[in-house]
């Protein structure tokens, strides 16, 4: 996952903000308690955006916890209590799009960041396999991206929906997991499927330059437009108005203000940022 999975903060109630903060950190204590203290380190927005999700639909937020930062013992701050599986998914999910994204940058980085990798990368295996065996389907959809990733990137002339297409299926794979019925399996499936495109193709437009600079892999390098931060943004504004579509066919209830924030405010105000590389609101700085 790659943490484009934002709120706008500026535009959430104050008690908004502090259930989103609520679930953020009861996913930080949920890795610990899974696996490592040393995992906290792979915590993203997006896969607290995944367990705020599935929290919501199955109605398992049952309040919250007061207790300390498990980083800063001397903060106080607030968890939210799950009574279900949620955080449980949410924190192997966050495993294994560490670990893979781990054996993806020893194939595309430098000499010193690879060598950090191959001294943390032990430790995420150990990890991995754990959160593999507890949540299978999780690591199947995870592994199935990668393998067509790198299927597609070997392909020097990949167009960009060819490109978008693995992590597209990956996420709309893991939301309609969730689904209990067909009709709720094709809206899960056409919103993750949206938002894993859309999550795709900003990461890609935010790598751009980059990715050009050191000869890496990128769908955009190959797009003959006149103007390529508006072309960007079409495709980017195509996918996420697909996505908001499907979301408005999910009956969420919990923390639903926070999920409208995110997908009216939150997402457009990500993808501005990275397109136009605009001062970004730090979002961060509480949590």
């Amino acid at each position: 996952m790659f943490g484009y999975l934002r709120v706008q903060k500026s535009e959430l109630l104050v008690r908004e903000y502090e259930a989103y903060k609520a679930v953020y950190c009861g996913l930080c204590k949920q890795l610990g308690k899974d696996y490592s203290f040393l995992t906290r380190l792979a915590l993203s927005y997006d896969c607290t955006f995944y367990a705020m999700l599935l929290m919501s639909l199955e109605r398992s937020c049952k309040g919250f916890d007061k207790g300390r930062c498990r980083f800063n013992p001397l903060k106080k701050c607030k968890y939210a209590h799950c009574a279900d599986e949620s955080y449980s998914k949410a924190s192997a999910l966050t495993v294994i799009s560490a670990y893979y994204k781990l054996k993806d940058d020893l194939s595309d980085s430098g000499f010193f960041k690879k060598l950090a990798v191959r001294l943390i990368k032990p430790f995420f295996g150990r990890w991995h396999k754990k959160a593999a065996k507890r949540c299978p389907e999780l690591e199947a959809a995870v592994a199935d991206m990668m393998k067509a990733q790198n299927e597609v990137e070997a392909q020097s002339d990949a167009d960009i929906d060819t490109s978008a297409h693995p992590t597209a299926v990956m996420l709309g794979t893991v939301l309609s997991l969730e689904a209990k019925d067909d009709v709720q399996r094709r809206v899960y499936y056409e919103f993750g499927y949206q938002l894993g495109r859309w999550i795709y193709l900003i990461d890609a437009a935010d790598d751009l330059e980059k990715d050009i600079k050191n000869n890496n892999f990128n769908p955009f390098k190959n797009a003959d437009v006149e103007d390529i931060k508006e072309f960007q943004t079409a495709l980017l504004n195509q996918s996420l108005a697909r996505a908001y579509d499907a979301y408005n066919l999910i009956a969420i209830v919990d923390f639903k203000g926070i999920f409208d924030n995110m997908m009216l405010y939150g997402f457009p105000a990500k993808q501005n940022t990275v397109i136009y590389r605009l001062k970004e609101e730090k979002n961060e700085q509480s949590l």
